[in-house]
């Protein structure tokens, strides 16, 4: 019987790799997005949007892939209370990554529409700034639960505030561009939508770090953490500036 119980564990763990070599190349391909979408951006460089924008359906593919090898473990594998935390974990995972991949691609979307408007100060160099710290903090993510580092963990979900403030500050930025000329208006629009989705991006960062936090532990990151972003309590900003994407 001992053998058997061997077998089995065995066969998990080798299950168990095959997901996480997937949640890895997966979050290989994000980290690349989130780099190209914001480089595009920067150097408005409209080839380099559009390959943004083909390359989320190798996201997309990879998430469906991991999901039905992770319920087909969870169906033949019957594993412990310890070892279904993390497959469930990884599953979670992937939804965020899938998530921050459709937001690299909605920011490469708008490149091609801000390529033909005049540039708007050094914003792209400051969305490209703060699209590399989210890039950083997903690495930190991913390389926190390979090594199942729970302070790793907790130092991404500090550095959001950082996240947070950066679009604080640009919010502010546009609002002046376009109160000094309304010619600007449209494309303040367009960069402020990019830089919404790039702080949404860190928040799905955040929601991998606590998978890690929980799975290390057994427990969630106590929820202490409060949101730095304050532009949607700023008087006159319309509600429709604040939504999110799909």
């Amino acid at each position: 019987m001992s053998n058997f119980h061997e077998h089995i564990a065995s066969a998990f763990d080798r299950d168990l790799e095959g997901i996480q070599a997937q949640i890895m190349k997966m979050g290989g391909l994000v980290e690349a997005a989130i780099m190209k979408a914001a480089k595009s951006l920067e150097s408005r460089d409209e080839e380099l949007a559009e390959e943004v924008r083909k390359g989320d359906a190798a996201v997309d593919a990879l998430e469906d892939q991991l999901n039905e090898e992770a319920a087909r473990v969870i169906a033949l594998r019957a594993p412990t209370a310890t070892d279904l935390r993390v497959v469930l974990s990884v599953m979670r995972m992937s939804s965020n990554l899938e998530r921050i991949g459709d937001l690299s691609k909605n920011m490469a979307k708008r490149t091609g529409v801000l390529v033909q408007m005049q540039a708007i100060g050094g914003t792209a160099t400051s969305l490209r700034r703060m699209a590399r710290e989210v890039e950083l903090m997903l690495k930190d993510a991913l390389d926190a639960y390979i090594q199942r580092d729970e302070a790793l963990a907790l130092d991404v979900i500090e550095r959001d505030r950082d996240v947070d403030q950066m679009y604080n500050t640009l919010f502010r930025e546009f609002l002046t561009f376009m109160l000094e000329d309304p010619r600007n208006i449209t494309a303040c629009m367009h960069l402020h939508f990019i830089a919404k989705n790039i702080e949404r991006m860190g928040d799905h960062v955040t929601s991998i770090a606590e998978q890690v936090v929980f799975l290390t532990s057994g427990r969630k990151p106590e929820d202490t953490r409060v949101k730095a972003d304050r532009t949607s309590t700023d008087a006159g900003l319309s509600p429709s500036l604040n939504g999110d994407e799909d």
